[in-house]
């Protein structure tokens, strides 16, 4: 047991808990709203998105996250601009945007190398964090979920039903933008935990075993955040322990939970299921 509890005293490790802690509950809140509005192809659109923007920050001389965060917003607005002139389905224009980014962040990287590794980016490294980088991972992932917590209703409602937001009086188009910033942000603040393959796996696994789990939204949120948070935190310790990747234990912790929540939940769980389906077959038998 000492073996396993003698790493807490390291602060690195502590900074990469506290981070993927961090990352891991603004990432949750967030895939509530993205399995609602079905952007999971978004999501991973704008995790390779940030690749050249990390490239362009370091030939600038600008922070990393700063970049990151500009490259993502300008491929949503290429995918929004592209979705309302050309005649392509979303997927296949999502498809072309995030490709082509992710290709341009490929060259950029191999022609101008970086203190961040391509491996790195790819990949993330959580245990390298830094001091400075754990401010602005804290700074990043507060300020999402503080926006969350405070707007969560209004977006709710306009990612849910937008003619009944727009009725009610609230701007759609701002709400929607408000909420690709969020996003785009926090895959910014998880690129260093789990890197750009893996980012749309915390952007998507948490909300979807929440789902499993409850009808309410509200309920569905606080599941969403506690189950990533938790994950974060044991993946980041799990992987020192066993010499791995810091990026994998953690998803594989939430494929783990999703799993048990498709098998064990209490309404919609595959056990949950076929008993309901035995017992009102019972009678007619």
């Amino acid at each position: 047991m000492s073996l396993w509890l003698e790493p807490l005293h390291y602060d690195y490790l502590l900074r990469a808990m506290l981070a993927a802690g961090l990352v891991g509950a603004a990432c949750g809140l967030l895939s509530c709203f993205i399995i609602l509005k079905g952007w999971s192809l978004m999501g991973d659109a704008l995790s390779h998105a940030v690749v050249p923007g990390v490239a362009l920050a370091w030939i600038l001389g600008l922070p990393f996250s700063l970049g990151a965060f500009a490259a993502a917003m300008l491929a949503a607005l290429n995918m929004s601009w592209l979705e309302r002139r050309s005649l392509l389905r979303r997927d296949a224009i999502i498809g072309v945007v995030f490709t082509g980014y992710f290709a341009l962040g490929l060259l950029l990287l191999s022609k101008f190398p970086s203190p961040m590794s391509l491996r790195g980016i790819i990949l993330g490294n959580l245990l390298t964090i830094s001091r400075q980088d754990l401010l602005q991972v804290c700074w990043i992932a507060g300020a999402s979920l503080s926006l969350i917590l405070l707007r969560w209703r209004d977006l709710f409602l306009c990612a849910f039903d937008p003619i009944q937001a727009a009725a009610c009086g609230l701007n759609t188009a701002r709400l929607q933008w408000l909420l690709l910033a969020l996003v785009s942000a926090t895959t910014v603040a998880a690129l260093q935990a789990v890197g750009a393959c893996l980012v749309v796996a915390m952007l998507m696994t948490p909300g979807a075993t929440a789902r499993l789990l409850t009808d309410r939204f509200s309920l569905m949120l606080w599941l969403a955040a506690g189950s990533a948070a938790i994950c974060g935190v044991l993946g980041t310790w799990l992987s020192h322990g066993i010499n791995a990747s810091t990026g994998g234990c953690i998803v594989l912790l939430q494929s783990l939970v999703f799993f048990a929540a498709l098998m064990f939940g209490p309404r919609r769980g595959l056990l949950a299921r076929w008993w309901t389906s035995r017992q009102h077959n019972a009678p007619a038998a």
